[in-house]
């Protein structure tokens, strides 16, 4: 029973993959025939082409993070990026640990008063 719950979740993605997939590629080419040949004397793309392009532009802009793997802004978790910022305030002089409450708003403030209950 649970091998055909998984076969028909796994269709069901690779039916939205397709769905996604046709859609931007048509938007992309429906956009670009629109835009380019009359703004900048630019060729008319077909679909194939506007799939290339929206790869291309994968590659180029957003590249390849790995954000499936779990991994958090800036290529660590939220854990040590805590940690980073207990630390960091915790080795600030009075005068810096001032101008960091006042311009984050004491929005991180909570890490130092709980790095300075722990120790």
């Amino acid at each position: 029973m649970k091998n055909k719950f998984r076969i028909l979740k796994g269709i069901k993605i690779v039916a939205a993959i397709v769905f996604f997939v046709t859609l931007f590629g048509f938007g992309t080419m429906h956009l670009w025939n629109w835009l380019v040949p009359d703004l900048f004397h630019g060729p008319i793309i077909t679909f194939w082409q506007a799939i290339g392009l929206i790869v291309l532009c994968k590659i180029l802009f957003g590249g390849f993070h790995g954000r499936w793997r779990g991994r958090g802004h800036c290529g660590g978790n939220r854990e040590q990026w805590k940690e980073k910022m207990k630390e960091r305030i915790a080795n600030m002089t009075p005068e810096q640990k001032e101008k960091f409450k006042n311009r984050c708003g004491g929005k991180y403030w909570e890490f130092a008063e709980e790095k300075n209950k722990s120790e």
